[in-house]
């Protein structure tokens, strides 16, 4: 998959468009120990573009005020900007409502949300839950929580070698007691992207909803989630350039409405006595207590940049990336790729032979070149494997093919070092 803005060059040469993309990320200009950073670690959280900086930051000089409470201009103000965010997050998704966007601190709260207010009052001994092997932990705990809570069955969807999911176990899988699907769109782990929509039109051959965990993939596959046709939707803001502690929930309107809250407090009531509290509406209802203000702000300025660069330019470089890292890493003797799936995006999941991935970690860190190192919070799938952890390095669109050379030069030193 190759964009025109992005036909691969020389290594070396950064093509204009990832220059410009660069030069709106301050942090990039860093040294670590007197080198120039080279950051892949883009699937833990991603760098912030200027423009989300001084969104956030002109929120706390000029604005900063409580939401939907307020009669004075400031108040109105704050109110304005931040259901201009919840519109914002609406067009990109292509929701049908903002009443369909609920903001949270992130996948992970959004993830629970459903399984407190969605599954666990429907939940019966009876029934089950579906979840893959490859999921990060908050797309498994949340549903061992309500599990345990209700009685009801955790089933698992295995994976094949390459890292890709058995989509016909699941089909043997789902039952009349399967009272939902939750699946990663894309792995954190393994870089897999899932058949999200087949999973999804199998589970609604049963009328089974299906939530998708999108922490990974809303900052690298165009969502659509009426053409998806997902019931629920999760991802978090700080994987799509925007501040932490800010992410967003989608729901069909029809699932959220006959949810109750997740938590009580202001806002997301209409009227409270001791004797009786009427709810909010959507999506007010699922929004107790002061919100992230600036960090929704902040998701909006950073969902406009992803939209002005264009996700099918962002997926184009990156793909790009990965193929060519790939093709060096599979050149190292010993270095084994971890995630092999034939749809695959934006990770390099590895191990190297005798090598511990924290040393590997540690070690390109003197390099100037940040990764991740350990089992990612998706310790199943590690076991799947049979390993501790990988090391990886994950891409974003201002990452360059020099980058790529400096980790493959940088685990080229690795074993030397424990080859002496």
């Amino acid at each position: 998959m190759k964009m025109e803005s992005e036909v691969l060059r020389h290594p070396g040469h950064i093509n204009s468009d990832v220059a410009r993309w660069r030069e709106d990320f301050p942090v990039l200009r860093e040294t670590i120990r007197g080198k120039p950073l080279v950051y892949l670690d883009n699937a833990a959280t991603t760098h912030k573009p200027v423009s989300v900086i001084e969104a956030e930051a002109a929120f706390y000089r000029h604005t900063n005020s409580n939401v939907h409470r307020g009669v004075h201009t400031l108040s109105q103000r704050a109110t304005d900007e931040y259901e201009a965010a919840r519109e914002k997050v609406r067009r990109f998704i292509n929701a049908a409502s903002t009443r369909e966007i609920v903001f949270v601190r992130g996948t992970t709260e959004a993830i629970n949300l459903v399984a407190q207010s969605y599954a666990r009052p429907r939940l019966t001994a009876e029934d089950n839950i579906i979840v893959s092997a490859m999921e990060h932990h908050s797309n498994i705990v949340p549903w061992q929580m309500v599990c345990g809570q209700t009685g009801a069955e955790l089933r698992v969807v295995p994976v094949n070698e390459a890292g890709e999911l058995d989509v016909e176990m699941l089909g043997h899988l789902i039952g009349p007691g399967t009272k939902l699907v939750a699946i990663t769109h894309l792995s954190n782990a393994l870089g897999t992207i899932t058949p999200v929509k087949r999973i999804i039109e199998m589970a609604h051959a049963h009328e089974v909803p299906v939530l998708l965990d999108g922490a990974q993939a809303i900052a690298h596959l165009g969502v659509d989630v009426r053409e998806l046709d997902c019931d629920f939707y999760a991802f978090s803001g700080h994987k799509i350039f925007a501040p932490t502690g800010i992410g967003a929930l989608y729901g069909k309107e029809t699932l959220l409405d006959a949810m109750p809250p997740y938590q009580g407090g202001g806002d997301m009531i209409s009227s409270v006595s001791f004797g009786e509290t009427l709810y909010n509406e959507l999506p007010y209802k699922f929004e107790a207590g002061t919100p992230n203000i600036a960090g929704a702000i902040g998701l909006g300025h950073a969902l406009d940049y992803v939209s002005s660069v264009g996700i099918a330019a962002i997926a184009a470089h990156e793909h790009a990336l990965l193929e060519y890292a790939t093709e060096l890493a599979s050149g190292i003797k010993g270095l084994k790729i971890i995630g092999t799936a034939q749809q695959k995006a934006s990770i390099l999941s590895f191990t190297l032979e005798g090598v511990h991935p924290h040393d590997i970690g540690t070690i390109l860190d003197h390099d100037g070149v940040a990764i991740r190192a350990g089992h990612h919070c998706a310790m199943p799938i590690m076991q799947r494997f049979g390993i501790g952890g990988t090391a990886r390095a994950s891409f974003s669109l201002y990452n360059t093919h020099a980058e790529v050379d400096a980790l493959i030069a940088g685990i080229r030193k690795v074993q030397e070092m424990f080859q002496r």
